[in-house]
């Protein structure tokens, strides 16, 4: 479920057939009741069922991993991943800000995409890792051999080419990750990746293979959703000036609008899920096994868990969503990259109050995952 604008197709679902049996997809979940009843028991709806589908070896760290295992990793991760340790990055994240922007130079147009919001993230990342800059263009094509090996392989999803090239990818992805795990086990340094090799709670500590499987996820889907947000906010914005001029004329505003957004536009539509066992959910008999989809765009879009769900709102004094998704599988980076869109938004409009979508293009947005194939933007002055 994608495109520039689903709102409409997520009620219509929600309207008519709330848990729905789509062949070859699984069965979609699109109220907000019965999005998160599915995604606060993870004993019947299981994401450690759903592990390989990337070309992983193992589950992806702490995404594929379900209670009780779940509880040990997010013990030893989320203090890492705290509000107060991601705050410490404000500023090298805004300098990141300010060095894409000062690239654009004199420019009239640029393509959003590919000079801000696929590097953005990605910058960010390096930054973490202590990695430097040089490194882009290799971790791109890493996410994108894992993400997008269609495109990569210039092959349809389901040839054999797509496969082979995101299994090696796969087994590219370890083996950088194995590389720079072997330099930081001689040398630390002030990075994630030494605070990996060192954290420990009560007892507990990450193995290399969990570390691996850990940095397998960061990668790719870290990246893609905080570029994805990027290319659905700033849409949203060029489609509605005079609510791009709140944000010029009140910067203040700007952690709500993040959060209107995330609701709004919820970049991740749907999260996967597979059956553990025979199950029901809103009267829909579920099998064993069966892929299950938690639509987060249709359960933000509620109007019955929220009032005036379809109004986009920057003065909601309490805005509970699920773009993040819920329950015990919460996202893990939901602060970095609250973190990372606030500082975007606020340094963005702070520079470049005036931007629109070049006239008479029509942007295409992926499924799933709803980033832009390719944003022209005209960008106004001053860019100070």
């Amino acid at each position: 479920m994608g495109g520039r604008h689903p709102q409409a197709t997520y009620g219509l679902l929600r309207d008519t057939s709330p848990v729905m049996r789509v062949d070859g997809v699984g069965v979609l979940v699109s109220s907000w009741a019965l999005v998160d009843e599915a995604l606060h028991h993870p004993d019947a709806f299981s994401s450690a069922l759903h592990t390989g589908r990337l070309g992983n070896h193992r589950p992806l760290i702490p995404l594929e991993v379900d209670p009780p295992d779940h509880r040990k990793f997010r013990r030893i991760l989320d203090p890492l991943f705290s509000p107060q340790r991601m705050k410490l990055l404000e500023a090298s994240v805004a300098q990141l800000v300010n060095d894409l922007i000062d690239d654009f130079g004199d420019d009239d147009e640029i393509d959003f995409t590919q000079q801000f919001s696929v590097p953005f993230p990605s910058q960010v990342f390096l930054t973490m890792l202590g990695l430097p800059m040089d490194e882009l263009p290799t971790v791109l094509a890493l996410k994108d051999g894992i993400i997008r090996p269609d495109a990569v392989a210039g092959k349809p999803l389901g040839h054999p080419d797509v496969a082979a090239r995101q299994t090696a990818t796969a087994q590219a992805i370890y083996d950088y990750f194995t590389n720079i795990l072997d330099e930081r086990q001689g040398e630390r340094r002030d990075d994630l990746l030494s605070y990996f090799l060192e954290a420990e709670v009560e007892g507990d500590r990450l193995t290399r293979e969990d570390i691996l499987d850990i940095c397998f996820l960061f990668l790719v889907a870290g990246l893609d959703t905080v570029s994805a947000s990027l290319d659905c906010f700033f849409a949203y914005l060029a489609e509605h000036p005079e609510r791009r001029l709140e944000i010029v004329k009140d910067p203040s505003v700007v952690p709500a609008v993040v959060e209107e957004l995330l609701r709004w536009e919820s970049p991740v539509a749907a999260v996967g899920r597979v059956a553990a066992r025979d199950t029901e959910l809103g009267g829909c008999l579920i099998r064993a096994g069966e892929n299950v989809m938690p639509m987060l765009g249709a359960a933000n879009t509620d109007d019955t868990h929220l009032a005036d769900a379809t109004t986009v709102r920057w003065d909601r004094r309490v805005n509970r969503h699920l773009a993040f998704g819920g329950g015990v599988h919460r996202c893990l980076g939901s602060h970095l990259a609250r973190l990372e869109l606030r500082v975007a938004l606020k340094l963005w409009h702070e520079r470049i109050p005036d931007y629109q979508i070049r006239p008479g293009v029509e942007l295409m947005f992926s499924n799933g995952v709803r980033a832009a194939e390719s944003f022209p933007m005209v960008l106004g002055s001053p860019r100070r």
